[in-house]
């Protein structure tokens, strides 16, 4: 993959964990083609919403040179940015090139009139905001984060880690992804179809955590995970276990274990020249008919097709 730019747009009160997630996940790496910028409307100083400021390396202009651009969220975001801002950004959407929101930096995209007609995602807690503002969109409240292929949105914090590392594994596969997302300590892959974690009273804090057996699990995809032998190694009845798990990832065990299986065969795809037949084995997806069928229902692309594209990037 040729140089690919990033720009990250930071709006007057910008959010510092929101401009924190990008400026780490498209930083320079050896395995990585990503150059990483920070603009906005001057190319001095923006103010953050903790009341520091931050130096910028560019200003709006840099934008028009962009393959991707990510808009952090703001503090105020129910005031439009500066119409410089709202033109740059309809300019860069004009020209086809990918944009992608963190939580409230949706507010920003929609002022520009790039979400109009589309479904779009952001913290659940601003969703009613977003709507009233910007009747044109439809929010989808449930979800991590939509792709709509040059127009990507997210919810709140952790869900922009996770759109970003799909932008990473779009670009570049799931091992660099997977590489990036040890690196911070950041949970497996979750799809952006998962569930957000909304307001909603508080369970009875557990002395019990699922980590360890998600962490065993990720080891040992050729044993027997049924949901009773998952249970017999975190020492919890198998109802508790489907409990706490779901209250821990958002999911189920099996669609848990299922995503953390198809993204090890992509790994594996890209990385090794394993047949088919030999990783399905390995990532416990039984057969290369049942890995191929779950690839076309989660990927839309076979095992074969999946390989030709991303093996040599990995390489």
């Amino acid at each position: 993959m040729s140089m690919h730019r990033v720009m990250v747009l930071a709006v007057d009160g910008v959010l510092p964990m929101d401009l924190g997630i990008p400026t780490q996940i498209f930083n320079a790496r050896p395995n990585t083609p990503y150059e990483l910028t920070v603009c906005g409307d001057t190319d001095e100083t923006v103010t953050t919403s903790a009341g520091f400021t931050l130096g910028l390396t560019a200003g709006l202009e840099a934008l028009a040179d962009a393959d991707t651009i990510i808009v952090p969220g703001f503090e105020d975001f129910r005031r439009p940015p500066h119409p410089r801002v709202r033109a740059a950004l309809k300019l860069a959407g004009r020209a086809g090139i990918r944009i992608a929101s963190i939580c409230t930096g949706a507010f920003a995209v929609a002022s520009a009139g790039l979400l109009d007609g589309r479904t779009v995602t952001t913290h659940w807690a601003s969703a009613d905001d977003l709507e009233e503002l910007y009747p044109r969109l439809r929010v989808d409240r449930n979800v991590l984060y939509i792709d709509n292929d040059t127009i990507l949105t997210s919810a709140g914090v952790t869900a922009g880690i996770d759109l970003c590392l799909h932008l990473v594994r779009k670009d570049l596969g799931a091992a660099v992804a997977n590489d990036i997302a040890r690196e911070l300590v950041a949970a497996p892959h979750r799809d952006g179809g998962q569930a957000q974690y909304i307001n909603r009273s508080l369970p009875t804090p557990q002395a019990t955590t699922l980590t360890d057996t998600r962490e065993w699990a990720l080891r040992s995809f050729e044993e027997d995970l049924s949901i009773p032998k998952l249970a017999d190694h975190a020492g919890v009845s198998p109802r508790t276990l489907t409990r706490l798990w779901r209250e821990e990832t958002g999911v189920s065990p099996h669609q848990w274990l299922l995503t953390a299986r198809i993204n090890r065969a992509r790994e594996l795809l890209e990385t090794t020249d394993l047949q088919v037949e030999q990783i399905a084995i390995r990532c416990g997806l039984g057969s290369g008919a049942n890995m191929r069928a779950r690839f076309r229902d989660a990927l839309g692309i076979t095992p074969t097709a999946y390989r030709r594209t991303f093996q040599h990037q990995a390489a």
